[in-house]
């Protein structure tokens, strides 16, 4: 049998969107019946041998995805929702958080979706906390929240500088800081974190953009070497231009650029990565320049 869910938008506590039963502002997800917190079990489909398939892949993994609500991040929560994860979103926009997390509920597992500014630390522990009381223990960190800000360098503000340097860098710090504990603990964990190709070259008008994603290359590397006789993999993905509402190069061929689904499949090849081994960092290119 299976056992309608809902899924209701609430402001209690503020801020959060979670999975709930008996709310008079909710929407029914058909979904299997959940057998113990943090877990989700695939459907005994029988083969002609008589063997039950596979349970999915992160069956049991609990993701956190920030910037979650659209575009690359968006893409990023949906495969992993696909693969068996439970999983929570993050966003400053409410109207795409709702509409993103009513797609991941159709998809099976649990979701939680959250509005927060990364760039704060009470948002962040706040997130952090609230999606272990919803889901269980974070056990994959996507670190995607990102803003673009473009021009010479020796043109922009110190506001300029402060806000990209706080959403691009700082986060990665913020989140990152605040998980691994658990995943110390745990001795277990993936920790990935969203640069571009721009954190390996450079461009003119990048010059706040490229340092803070200059930056997330280094301090991704450093966190690996600290966390990795912890059990715990940090890896970084560099994508050059993905065709979404944010992008370094309004001028390239839209048709040529790479797709958020090519960079959620980059995250896929490492949440599923032999435990005894991680991908470090991974350069994503189209194969025909835009």
């Amino acid at each position: 049998m299976q056992q309608a869910v809902s899924l209701m938008f609430s402001s209690q506590p503020p801020g959060t969107l979670t999975a709930v039963e008996n709310s008079n502002d909710r929407m029914s997800v058909a979904q299997k019946e959940w057998p113990r917190r943090g877990r989700i079990l695939m459907p005994r489909i029988s083969k002609t041998n008589g063997e039950p398939m596979e349970e999915q892949p992160l069956t049991g993994a609990v993701a956190l995805v920030t910037g979650g609500s659209r575009g690359i991040g968006r893409a990023i929560a949906h495969q992993l929702a696909a693969l068996g994860a439970a999983v929570s979103i993050c966003g400053r926009d409410r109207a795409a958080l709702e509409e993103s997390a009513r797609t991941l509920a159709k998809i099976g597992p649990r979701v939680h979706a959250q509005a927060a500014d990364v760039t704060k630390p009470a948002d962040v522990a706040g997130l952090v906390s609230r999606t272990e009381a919803a889901l269980g223990s974070i056990t994959i960190l996507v670190n995607n929240a990102g803003i673009g800000l473009f021009g010479p360098a020796h043109e922009k503000t110190e506001a300029d500088w402060d806000r990209v340097m706080a959403t691009n860098l700082k986060s990665v710090f913020l989140l990152s800081r605040a998980v691994a504990p658990s995943m110390i603990r745990r001795a277990s964990g993936d920790i990935i974190n969203i640069s571009s190709l721009a954190g390996k070259s450079t461009f003119a008008g990048g010059g706040i953009y490229c340092a803070s994603k200059w930056g997330v290359v280094g301090l991704s590397g450093c966190m690996a070497e600290d966390l990795r006789e912890h059990g715990i993999r940090v890896s970084v993905i560099c994508p050059g231009s993905v065709a979404t509402e944010f992008s370094t190069r309004r001028t390239k061929d839209a048709s040529k650029l790479l797709r958020p689904e090519d960079v959620a499949h980059a995250v896929e090849a490492i949440v599923t990565q032999r435990p005894g081994s991680f991908l470090s960092e991974i350069h994503l290119r189209p194969v025909r320049k835009p």
